[in-house]
């Protein structure tokens, strides 16, 4: 589409892209200090809560900070509180469980609820609107908006009705801009507009790489008998080998819900590593199996998740605005937590753009911000875990687990001193990714359509939906790379990496073509990090489509 478009705006005081806790928190936060403030918050999902996926065992301070007389609301969407916690090192016919008491204070889960992120989200959003939020569910941003002074002005909303070939069609309906005095970027791990934030601004030039994970995840309705209220257990080990980091989660919630999933981290080095494998063979093991027998699977998942910690967070200010949540990286990599921080989060920066405009300025950077993340309960609790995800990498999962427990124990006791200092994340992930002939096939089993599933019914359950005819918004950037590089170097890896099957290569008169099925997207972002070349670019497709989670 041509640059000269004419589009209609909207003013607000603050534009907040994403209605995910972070954004969520932010909007409360900043109507309760001032009433006066007008808010808009952009949603890319067809609803609050329909592209949030989390474990989720959610710790409860942020909410408390936020909220604190949510436990006795009505409405209120997390009614099972932990009351048992295992953590289980797993081997291919068994497994050992790790004593809670070994473990650091920090992992104890007791006091922490299980439920539902997207459904906190639907809560907290209807929160926003009774406090005079504006929500626009349905809507992507598409881009940054710039002002004469290089500040962000604001966002774009994605256009509609623009065909496969980048013309408009007869429903064709321009975006419209949303200005703003100060823009929020809370769009989850590997948001879009943060990237461009991000390499605009230079906000990475003083942090480490960022890192990432997949968690692909299900939710069951199991036997009453089996249900266990409250119960939630972690495991690392099989069946991932000892260089690839990563592990399980099964929470007891709800009515006899059980949410099961798989953690892999995308440093991993095998191409022929599949992460959505690695979930349905970890759910055949013989202390997992049982749980699933006659059991009905309801709903699929999966989304990247940040985990460099406290090294990786960027600068979270900029002319105009700021990255809050897992666009920063807030995310606890060792619990397996982040909706607290990105709550904190929400609020950390609500509280300082609020100050900002009674202030009278506008899109100018705001450092209180950044000095405020340095002082807070974030930052303290992202440094005392700063290290175990470089010791995993350093010394593999088994040895490098027991160091980082003995460094969590020793950063809690001591406020946050370690003897190893602060380790460093030193490359991205996708430039751990090993050439095939380097490395062994992973053969993984068929599965039984009972307990273990493929891709494709498995995104069926996703109620991922986008319409065929239009730009595919997964932007490969140099065709004759990818079939040089991604497919003869690499052996295909995104057909694995993938846990939509979206990418397939197949043969077009005798020649390797890659094909992308963009409609199976269920925008988790892994090949946007993942891919060995960077030669994928996630960007929105229209506003409204993508997976509808209903209790993820």
């Amino acid at each position: 589409m041509s640059n000269e478009t004419t589009r209609d705006s909207m003013e607000y005081d603050v534009v907040i892209v994403g209605a995910g806790p972070a954004g969520l928190a932010a909007a409360i936060r900043l109507k309760q200090l001032n009433a006066d403030i007008s808010i808009a918050v952009l949603e890319k999902g067809s609803e609050v809560g329909a592209h949030i996926l989390s474990g989720a065992v959610i710790d409860p301070s942020g909410l408390d900070e936020l909220l604190p007389e949510w436990r006795e609301a009505s409405d209120c969407p997390l009614t099972t509180q932990v009351n048992r916690d295992e953590f289980l090192m797993l081997g291919p016919a068994g497994g050992i469980s790790i004593p809670n008491f070994l473990l650091p204070p920090l992992m104890n889960n007791h006091g922490n609820y299980i439920g539902s992120l997207g459904n906190v989200c639907r809560y907290l959003g209807q929160v926003a609107e009774n406090l005079g939020v504006e929500i626009y569910p349905g809507f992507a941003a598409a881009a940054l908006v710039f002002d004469d002074n290089g500040a962000v002005k604001g966002v774009q909303v994605g256009d509609m009705g623009i065909g496969r070939d980048g013309e408009p069609k007869s429903d064709y309906t321009p975006g419209i801009e949303l200005h703003g005095k100060y823009t929020l970027l809370a769009e989850g791990a590997r948001g879009s507009l943060s990237k461009i934030a991000i390499a605009k601004f230079g906000l990475d030039a003083h942090s480490d790489p960022q890192k990432y994970g997949i968690g692909i995840k299900e939710v069951w309705q199991i036997d009453p008998e089996k249900h266990k209220k409250g119960l939630i257990r972690h495991s690392f080990g099989w069946p991932l080998d000892n260089k690839t980091g990563g592990g399980s989660f099964i929470y007891h919630w709800g009515d006899n819900l059980v949410s099961v999933g798989f953690v892999v981290h995308l440093n991993y080095q095998n191409p022929y590593l599949s992460p959505f494998e690695e979930l349905q063979r970890f759910k055949q093991h013989v202390l997992v199996r049982d749980i699933f027998v006659g059991a009905k699977r309801i709903e699929y998942g999966a989304r990247a998740m940040t985990s460099g910690g406290l090294q990786s967070v960027p600068q979270l200010a900029f002319k105009g605005g700021a990255l809050l949540g897992c666009a920063a990286g807030f995310m606890n990599v060792p619990r397996i937590k982040g909706s607290h921080t990105a709550i904190k989060s929400g609020i950390l920066v609500a509280e300082a753009v609020a100050n900002a405009i009674a202030n009278g300025r506008e899109r100018d950077q705001i450092a209180e911000i950044d000095e405020g993340f340095k002082k807070s309960a974030i930052a303290k609790e992202l440094k005392l875990v700063r290290n175990a995800k470089p010791l995993w990498a350093k010394f593999g999962i088994s040895l490098g687990t027991m160091l980082g427990g003995i460094d969590m124990w020793i950063t809690t006791i001591f406020g946050g001193f370690s003897f190893f200092g602060t380790l460093r994340n030193n490359e991205a992930d996708y430039a751990y990714l090993k050439p095939a002939a380097d490395c062994k096939k992973i053969d993984y089993p068929k599965p039984d359509g009972k307990i273990s599933f493929d891709r494709l019914s498995s995104v069926f359950i996703s109620n991922t939906n986008h319409e065929e005819n239009q730009p595919i918004h997964l932007q490969l950037l140099d065709t004759d790379l990818q079939k040089a590089s991604e497919h003869d170097v690499f052996d295909g890896p995104s057909t694995r990496y993938c846990p939509a099957g979206v990418y397939e290569w197949v043969e077009e008169n005798g020649t390797p073509k890659f094909v992308i099925n963009a409609q199976n997207c269920v925008h988790c972002k892994t090949c946007d990090i993942k891919d060995p070349n960077q030669n994928i670019n996630w960007t929105t497709p229209q506003g409204g489509e993508g997976p509808i989670y209903s209790s993820m």
